[in-house]
């Protein structure tokens, strides 16, 4: 009885497990940015967002999840040729995102590996039409192009692609050695170039302060010839000022000598004798030629006499 009772709660309990399990195998819960492409009986049924959602036991199955955020794949680096026949190794980074999880789950099998062929095969079509020069300044156009191409390829499959980098080129080694020496030729020359344009700029510089330096010192000469000219004027300014005023005083002195004279009412007989006064001032040996008035040549006729007379009256006077 007792085994009996314990074998029928195990059933029951088996029971309930396998329920459980049954009950908990069809609730699906999505997470935000996710999505689940649910099939039933072998079709596509539906894809459920974020949310519950219940699924039919043993009819309904979870074909593919689908994660909507945006997505970043590293393709290891593919042999390419230029145009010029260089060939060299780049890898690329291609971002993107899922916008339809139908078109993602049945448009293509290997929806990663489609990407990676296709940008490989996409890259080699940019670059073949590009010389190594080109291709080695040209990320951004290659670039864009291989994003176009992609985003354009992509786009049935329920993808966008939003961005492509190049991640590195790498030439062969023949090529960067020989890059490298050109990249060192090139420094070298703009040096030269830097060198050469700071000497001409400090030989301008020195020129232009030695003519600043001449101009300063020229004009320097000007103003002190001025000054010493305008000196020299103003020194004789003043001497012929005071030797006109001296004129002015003696005459003015001569004019007053006369006027006193003529109040004081001299006769003849002293006019001539300042007359005689002033011959006498005239004949003081520096002059070279005198002009004698006739008047004064009567008086000096007169002295003359008076003059023999004296000599002849002491002459006969008895010696005492």
């Amino acid at each position: 009885m007792f085994f009996e009772g314990l074998g029928t709660f195990l059933v029951v309990i088996i029971i309930l497990v396998i329920v459980l399990a049954i009950v908990s195998s069809c609730v699906r819960i999505v997470p935000q940015a996710r999505a689940l492409v649910v099939e039933r009986l072998g079709g596509y049924l539906g894809t459920y967002g974020v949310g519950l959602h219940i699924l039919v036991p043993f009819i309904d199955r979870v074909a593919r999840k689908v994660d909507l955020r945006e997505q970043v794949e590293d393709f290891p680096p593919q042999p390419v040729i230029t145009k010029d026949n260089v060939t060299m190794m780049i890898d690329t980074v291609v971002f993107y995102y899922i916008t339809d999880p139908k078109l993602y789950a049945y448009g293509v099998e290997r929806p990663l590996q489609a990407i990676e062929n296709l940008t490989a095969t996409t890259l080699r079509n940019i670059i073949g039409d590009l010389e190594l020069d080109e291709t080695l300044t040209s990320r951004e156009t290659i670039n864009a192009k291989m994003q176009e191409s992609l985003d354009i390829a992509t786009d049935p499959w329920g993808i966008k692609v939003t961005r492509v980098e190049l991640k590195n080129i790498m030439p062969p080694a023949a090529i960067q050695e020989a890059m490298e020496k050109q990249m060192k030729a090139e420094r070298e020359r703009r040096e030269s170039i830097l060198r050469a344009e700071g000497e001409k700029k400090s030989m301008i510089l020195v020129a232009e302060g030695h003519k600043e330096s001449a101009v300063l010192n020229a004009q320097a000469e000007k103003e002190a010839a001025i000054l010493r000219a305008e000196a020299e004027r103003e020194k004789k300014i003043k001497e012929a000022e005071g030797q006109a005023e001296a004129i002015r005083t003696v005459q003015m002195a001569q004019a007053d000598g006369i006027r006193f004279i003529k109040e004081a009412g001299a006769d003849n007989a002293v006019l001539q004798l300042k007359s005689l006064e002033a011959f006498a001032a005239a004949a003081n040996g520096k002059a070279t030629k005198i002009i004698i008035p006739s008047e004064i040549q009567g008086i000096a006729g007169l002295v003359k006499s008076i003059v023999e007379v004296a000599g002849t009256e002491k002459a006969e006077m008895p010696e005492k």
